[in-house]
């Protein structure tokens, strides 16, 4: 497979097109990230809500732990108290449920932000690329193999009636009789529409 063009021309067009093919994906993989840290941004009532239910729970944990030394009715006292705790874990882990369904959404968000424009870009672009690499590897290897014949074969049924009444009034017939000039010009031709050099 050959991947850029001879000719300068189409060569500077392939190179401008891979490099805003590769713009394109670092374009996206940046609003992805931005986009991700957006929305990370969104964690932070979860972070309060976490931070508030650690606070409860261990105020709640410590007021029962001394209740407990209280004379007669210590134990009740540590038992009412221990619902509070039991609060503040309810609150902590409604806040750790937040952070995690921020978290989640952030991650696939990004990763949609990325697979989806980079999709776009394999089916648009790539094709391209490889159908000219496919092309282009097989006439340099016909050429490579001296089958100008077939390379003139391709220009008959590629190039326009218009190109094909420049090389004869009937390039098909001097192809046919093996005319060295028209076959050598046809095949030259080929591999120019390709932006190869003969």
């Amino acid at each position: 497979m050959k991947w850029y063009a001879d000719r300068p021309v189409r060569f500077a067009r392939q190179v401008i097109a891979d490099f805003l093919a590769f713009l394109w994906a670092v374009l996206w993989v940046w609003v992805a990230s931005s986009a991700h840290d957006a929305v990370l941004s969104l964690r932070a009532p979860g972070d309060g809500l976490v931070n508030a239910g650690s606070g409860i729970r261990d105020a709640f944990t410590n007021a029962a732990d001394k209740a407990r030394r209280v004379p007669l009715v210590g134990d009740d006292l540590s038992s009412a108290l221990g619902g509070g705790t039991r609060a503040g874990d309810t609150l902590a882990g409604a806040g750790h449920a937040q952070i995690s369904a921020v978290e989640t959404t952030a991650f696939w968000l990004q990763v949609a932000l990325i697979a989806v424009p980079v999709m776009f870009l394999l089916i648009v672009w790539l094709p391209f690329r490889l159908r000219f690499a496919l092309r282009a590897g097989a006439a340099l290897r016909l050429r490579a193999g001296g089958s100008t014949d077939l390379l003139a074969l391709r220009a008959l049924t590629s190039l326009s009636g218009r190109e094909l009444a420049r090389f004869s009034s009937d390039p098909a017939a001097a192809w046919r009789a093996g005319d060295d000039q028209v076959v050598d010009e046809l095949a030259r031709r080929q591999l120019a529409t390709l932006g190869l050099r003969q």
